[in-house]
């Protein structure tokens, strides 16, 4: 194959020709010829499979993904965070079953390596006479939650920031319109970073990743080797507290369990990026895989030493930092004996929830764009949008920004309220992955998946069901698959408990309401309008025969 090839285009009905796009469904194409470098030749024959034509710049590697879905997922950096009793046996649980749940997501990336995702997986895998209906409500849930962790990331950088001042200085108390500030501050920078240095960041995640792996040792090991007291195994591994008044201890361990989900969830930010990201189809999945692998078990080092040297888990959670929501700031500095050294490897922690944020906002965007693209969106035609010199979807960016420094304005007044709408975040994306792989589940079973070598010398259609390179096959592939979609069942019901057994307004776990009140909004808007327009995944280019 040379340097350069010919993209010969086939309809729905099957007749060959050479297209570009296509505004409309069932509209005839134009006629154009796709001059392409060899190097991306692989990457444009995977986007034209599924109908889509290459606008995004490919720009990652594996090791530069690799360091992006690392830093949006600071498991690491955000275990300290979560709870206690029972942690270490909810954690070791959610290591296992989000392993299988981005495993899974993994196969299907390989299969359709686009920014679109879960919805546009959904709308190949439903039946015939519900697709469109599933991957529209899919596409909300997915933007809806992406929406929420954006805003949950800046809000938790900002309150790290005021919780460590605080610590430095005992006087001080901040306030919740100070937060505030610092979130838009933090959602500022991300917007400055997405907008004007989009080229370097690629470059950045080399940096980024060194940072997460040398910073977890330089956090870990003098807080392990200084710290004056420990626990012991028995009080770590045999010791459970039910905190929450639930009737049984297993209960309460479930209920924990969610800490650990969060700081084990979003590997599928690598899945959104898939357009920009050279082989995609083999690098997406195995990037999420090594993210999970990676991550899960820093994450597992760093939650066993956080138990280890703290003896005392009341007294931590009582102090200053602690009722500030963050205890692990206290283990650190009765670690160190230290408020400089201390300060010194939380800001590392802080920094790489600052680069969270920043990946975070990339990822939503791409969301944002692919469902534009699709029709999916009100104004999606503005929402589509790729700026013509860096190929970035910046209105996306603007909106994304936008909704979330709005949605900061809560804060001022009652956190309450603002964490009641950040709740969807893990509740709506646990939704999408069981669902998505619920549908790959009944499709492997079925057999209506075919190897690719099935499909030597046949035409390919738009969004042809055939496995990509990255591949669980037979029994192993089933069980993995019945395994992860159990999982996130249980995540998807233990999301919507509260804390305790009779939680006041303030305490109360309101994502049932926020999901519920999203999957409302989408399908009337969709029986409104959207039913209209949206005839699931715009066929922009048509898939040509394989030779």
């Amino acid at each position: 194959m040379g340097a350069s090839m010919e993209l010969h285009a086939v309809n729905e009905h099957g007749s060959a020709g050479s297209k570009n796009s296509v505004d409309e469904v069932g509209k005839t194409p134009q006629i154009r010829e796709f001059e392409l470098p060899s190097a991306d030749q692989r990457d444009a024959q995977a986007l034209a499979r599924l109908g889509k034509k290459p606008v995004l710049k490919r720009r990652f590697s594996f090791v530069a993904m690799l360091g992006f879905t690392c830093t949006v997922l600071v498991t690491w950096e955000v275990i300290p965070i979560g709870g206690t009793a029972g942690f270490a046996y909810s954690y070791l649980f959610a290591l296992v079953g989000s392993l299988s749940i981005f495993t899974v997501l993994g196969e299907m990336a390989s299969i359709a390596p686009t920014s679109g995702g879960q919805y546009h997986w959904t709308y190949m895998l439903a039946p015939a006479s519900c697709r469109k209906f599933l991957s529209y409500i899919m596409g909300w849930l997915v933007i809806c939650g992406w929406q929420a962790l954006v805003a949950s990331s800046a809000y938790l950088s900002a309150n790290l920031i005021l919780t460590l001042v605080t610590m430095n200085n005992p006087g001080y108390s901040p306030t919740q319109w100070q937060s505030t500030l610092l979130y838009w501050a933090l959602m500022a920078l991300a917007i400055l970073v997405n907008l004007y240095s989009s080229t370097i960041l690629p470059k950045l995640e080399f940096f980024i990743l060194a940072l997460h792996i040398l910073g977890f040792f330089a956090f870990l090991i003098p807080m392990v080797y200084l710290s004056p007291q420990k626990a012991t195994s028995t009080e770590v591994w045999t010791q459970f507290n039910n905190g929450g008044d639930w009737p049984t201890m297993a209960l309460s361990v479930f209920v924990g369990l969610i800490g650990s989900v969060f700081a084990n969830n979003g590997t599928d930010c690598a899945v959104h990026m898939a357009e920009e990201t050279r082989g995609a189809d083999y690098v997406i999945p195995w990037c999420v895989v090594a993210t999970s692998v990676l991550n899960g078990l820093l994450g597992l080092g760093t939650l066993l030493s956080m138990l280890y040297v703290t003896p005392d888990i009341q007294a931590v959670l009582g102090s200053p930092t602690g009722q500030l929501g963050f205890p692990f700031m206290q283990v650190v500095l009765d670690s160190v004996g230290s408020y400089a050294g201390a300060t010194v490897m939380i800001s590392i922690v802080i920094a790489m929830f600052v680069f969270a944020v920043i990946a975070f906002l990339a990822t939503a965007s791409r969301i944002v764009f692919a469902f534009g693209r699709d029709k999916g969106l009100p104004f999606w035609r503005t929402m589509a949008t790729v700026h013509p010199k860096t190929a970035i979807p910046n209105y996306a960016i603007y909106i994304i920004t936008g909704v979330a420094c709005f949605v900061g304005i809560i804060n001022i007044g009652s956190a309450t309220a603002f964490n009641i709408i950040l709740s969807i975040g893990i509740s709506s994306l646990y939704s999408s992955y069981t669902i998505t792989e619920l549908l790959l589940l009944w499709r492997r079973v079925r057999g209506d998946i075919r190897k690719p070598s099935e499909m030597s010398g046949d035409t390919w259609q738009a969004n042809e069901l055939v496995w990509g390179p990255f591949h669980i096959p037979g029994v192993l592939g089933i069980a993995l698959n019945a395994f992860a979609v159990c999982y996130g069942t249980i995540v998807i019901i233990f999301c919507f408990f509260p804390t305790t057994v009779n939680p006041d307004a303030a305490h109360m776990n309101w994502a049932c309401l926020i999901t519920a009140a999203v999957i409302f909004f989408a399908v009337a808007y969709y029986l409104m309008y959207a039913k209209k327009v949206y005839h699931g995944p715009v066929v922009e280019i048509a898939p040509y025969q394989i030779s």
